[in-house]
């Protein structure tokens, strides 16, 4: 799903919010979500999942076309994980597609 559709959706479960004030609410979420991250804070959205930042170290690389080794700055990255109640739905829902084994 991407946000156009994530909005598209939202306004038409909800008739009486115009599209733009759907497109303003997922705007304001997802920025929310971000200044939380960037200012090193955890998310977590209960049934859903929490998202928190990883630090990555840094490191000597390897570029791969001239095999040339480069110094890798440490980063921190955004690392998402799907809660429980998620995990379940989603492989409730995903069974009965999948081929049983046996």
């Amino acid at each position: 799903m991407t946000k156009s559709e994530l909005i598209a959706r939202l306004a038409g479960r909800y008739p009486q919010l115009v599209a733009k004030d759907a497109e303003y609410a997922v705007k304001m979420v997802l920025d929310a979500m971000t200044q939380s991250l960037v200012s090193g804070q955890r998310i977590e959205i209960r049934g859903f999942g929490s998202f928190g930042l990883n630090h990555r170290p840094a490191r000597v690389g390897r570029n791969p076309k001239s095999g040339e080794k480069v110094h890798v700055p440490e980063k921190f990255v955004p690392h998402f994980k799907a809660g429980k109640e998620l995990r379940e739905r989603v492989d409730g829902e995903l069974e009965g597609e999948r081929p049983h084994a046996g």
